[in-house]
Formats: C-alpha cells, sequence, structure tokens
C-alpha cells in the first residue's frame, strides 16, 4: 500500500484494551480526532470489557480486536504474503535493546500478530498507525504500519516506560514521531537514543475545559486507580491528622490496594469521613471533582519504579477550577507551579501533605485563587483544542 497523504487515508489507534475507563485520554484522543472530520479506526490488543457507558460500548464494537481467532487465522497467509517482514522481525527481536531472551520471544511473537493484522486491515484505507503506551501496543503497531507500508509513532506515558520497559530504542528509532506528554518525556527519550527534536513533539494528554466553575462542596477528593504510586495511604494519613472540621474524603477508583486502605481507614477510626466510592464512570468522575473543596494526588515513585507522568485527573481537576495538592514529581511541575497553579507536597511526606490541607480547607480565598490561575493555565496549555491541533501537526508531518 502506497500513503498518499494524511487527509484522505484513516488513522489506525492500538491501545491495549480500547477502551478502558482508567485510561480516558486515549479514548477522548481517538473522539477529539473524528470530531475534526478525521477517520478514525480503533485496535484493542486484547477483547474490551463489557461497558454499561453506551458510548464506550460503540468504541468497544467497532475496535478491531487483535488477540482474536481472526488474527490468528491470518497470520499463516499473512506470513507467506510478507516472508521478508517476517525474517526482518526475527532479526529485530535478537538485535534490539531487549533484556532477556524471554522478551526477545515476546517481540517475534508481537510481530507476527501486528503483520497479521496488518493485513486484515488491508484496503481500509490506513495512512497512519499510532499507538498509546510505549510497551505491547507499540511494538504491534510499528509491524502492522510496515506491512501497511504507512509510518508508525506512539505515545508512551508512565509503567510501560519503566516498569514493563522493552526495546524502548528500537521503537524510538522506527518511529515517525514520538508524542512526548511532557518536556520531561522528551528528554528522557533523547537521553536513550538520538533522535531530533522534530520527531518528538509535545502533544499532552488533553482535557475539555468545562464552561464554569461549580460551586463547591466540603470535600477532598481524589480519582485513582488504587496502587500504590497513587499514594492514597498518604493522603488517609494526612486528612486524619489535619482533621478539617465538617470536611469528608471521597476516594474515587478500585485497584489492589483496596483492602489494605479500608483497613487503614478503620485503623484510625476516620470511617465515618472517608468513603470509597469505588470505579465509577468518567462523567461521574468529573461530577465529583466539579464541586470538590480540594484535589488531593500524592503521586510519588512506587517501590518497583513505578511513577505517573502528568495524571489527566490533575488536569481535569485544574481545569474545573479546582485548588490541588499533588507530589513533588519532575513531570508533575510541568502542570503545577507550586503556590501559582496549586501546592506541592514531598512524596512520601504526609506531614507535609497534612500542612498543606490544613492550609487550604482554612483559607477559601487561597482555594480560589488556585482553582483560578489552574484553570486559565490549564486552558492554555492541556486544553483539548490547543493539543489536538498539535497532534493533528504531527501526523501531518509524518505522512510528508
Amino acid at each position: 500500500m502506497v500513503n498518499d497523504g494524511l487527509t484522505m487515508t484513516a488513522i489506525l489507534y492500538v491501545a491495549a484494551r480500547l477502551p478502558t475507563l482508567s485510561e480516558t485520554f486515549v479514548y477522548r484522543e481517538l473522539l477529539g480526532l473524528r470530531a475534526r472530520g478525521r477517520e478514525v479506526i480503533g485496535a484493542s490488543v486484547h477483547r474490551p470489557l463489557a461497558t454499561d457507558d453506551p458510548l464506550l460500548a460503540k468504541i468497544a464494537r467497532e475496535a478491531v480486536v487483535i488477540y482474536a481467532p481472526a488474527t490468528t487465522l491470518a497470520l499463516p497467509i499473512a506470513l507467506l504474503r510478507h516472508p521478508l517482514l517476517a525474517a526482518r522481525a526475527i532479526r529485530d527481536a535478537f538485535t534490539a535493546d531487549h533484556s532477556s531472551l524471554r522478551s526477545r520471544l515476546k517481540h517475534v511473537a508481537q510481530a507476527g500478530f501486528g503483520i497479521a493484522t496488518g493485513w486484515r486491515l488491508r484496503g481500509r484505507g490506513i495512512g497512519a498507525v499510532h499507538a498509546h503506551m510505549a510497551n505491547v501496543p507499540a511494538m504491534i503497531a510499528l509491524y502492522i504500519a510496515r506491512t501497511l507500508g504507512v509510518p508508525f509513532s506512539f505515545t508512551g506515558h508512565a509503567a510501560d516506560l519503566f516498569v514493563q520497559r522493552a526495546a524502548l530504542a528500537f521503537k524510538l528509532d522506527e518511529a515517525a514521531f514520538v508524542s512526548c506528554i511532557s518536556h520531561w518525556h522528551r528528554g528522557f527519550y533523547r537521553s536513550i537514543t538520538t533522535i531530533g527534536e522534530e520527531r518528538l513533539p509535545v502533544v499532552r494528554c488533553s482535557v475539555a475545559i468545562p464552561p464554569e466553575v461549580a460551586a463547591e462542596r466540603r470535600e477532598i477528593v481524589i480519582v485513582a486507580r488504587l496502587v500504590a504510586k497513587k499514594g492514597i495511604d498518604l493522603l488517609i494519613d494526612a486528612f486524619h491528622r489535619a482533621a478539617p472540621e465538617g470536611w469528608i474524603l471521597r476516594i474515587l477508583g478500585d485497584g489492589p490496594e483496596r483492602a489494605k486502605l479500608e483497613a487503614q481507614v478503620a485503623a484510625l477510626g476516620i470511617g465515618g469521613r472517608v468513603t470509597f466510592d469505588g470505579a465509577r464512570p468518567h462523567a461521574d468522575c468529573l461530577a465529583a471533582i466539579a464541586t470538590a473543596g480540594l484535589f488531593v494526588l500524592p503521586c510519588r515513585t512506587a517501590t518497583n519504579d513505578d511513577r505517573d507522568g502528568i495524571p489527566v485527573v490533575l488536569m481535569e481537576a485544574m481545569a474545573a477550577g479546582r485548588a490541588v495538592i499533588a507530589g513533588d514529581l519532575p513531570t508533575i511541575r510541568e502542570l503545577v507551579s507550586d503556590g501559582e497553579t496549586g501546592l506541592l507536597a514531598p512524596p512520601d511526606d504526609a506531614g507535609a501533605i497534612a500542612a498543606l490541607i490544613a492550609r487550604l480547607t482554612a483559607d477559601p480565598d487561597e482555594r480560589q485563587r488556585l482553582g483560578h490561575a489552574a484553570r486559565v493555565f490549564v486552558t492554555e496549555e492541556f486544553s483539548d483544542a490547543v493539543n489536538l491541533a498539535r497532534l493533528e501537526r504531527a501526523f501531518a508531518t509524518a505522512a510528508g
């Protein structure tokens, strides 16, 4: 297939599981490009999970599932039609920057699924292939793009770069461009391989800007997966220490740490002031954020080196005009300027978080000042309009 320019072709979006409730930035980007007139085809490495959300259910129904019988059936004929691609993939697997033989064998398998998926999608008018997550989705997307003869690109985030990293230098070298969610990520990629800045556009995981700021409630809100890097145990401890009168703590999200966190709340005797709302639809999360008196996300680097990039939920809180407290990580400093658009707390310091909670819950004027400045900044740098335009420019440049 010959790529005759992005304007007349579709973009294939590859994700691990499309859609995923905790990865709103992926499906919102897909929908944003469609709203701007682009044809975007979704592809899900794993079969999407069932959902009651009509919009997400539609995305799931339309997604091409990669790990599926149809791909397995296409594999023999795809390899017969593309023997040189298959041979090149094997060579790649044993020359790329993998850390183990197991990782190299996975490379071969993922390449095979990529070639077979490319064969399945021939004739769909695809002119670019983009992956979210630098691990399995990017590897498969790379070989789909090779099979179709079109540019490959990807967006890296957090665990895919630090915990589940595999052949990252290889993928960076092969990509037409790599969408950088922060300037920190741009520097990180350049520390791994030689890659020009023109191939590293900064494209934020963007958010919609609510038309107005809602009245606040005396609620401290966090929306997150219940995993160590989010620092929810620190927040619970800090809330207990600060003991802001008349305030409650709402925790929206689910994950492997939930039982441990519930036990912590019970041990501290604050169960009447802390609620665990569980995983909620995105609209419910936005509603909780919109009326929060304070949004707190005390991110840190976990013991397995997992860490956040720039959490989208933090952007959403700032876009809603909410005062925020966040963990002081290098990437988050690009979003939260301490004392100007929010407050930063040293990672793993529950005492410092408690002091900031006590300070802001007692000062509505400071909450309003920080929330207003945060909303202005996010509108200028992290809005959908700004970043979808950046992404379109990157696709157009890659298409030549």
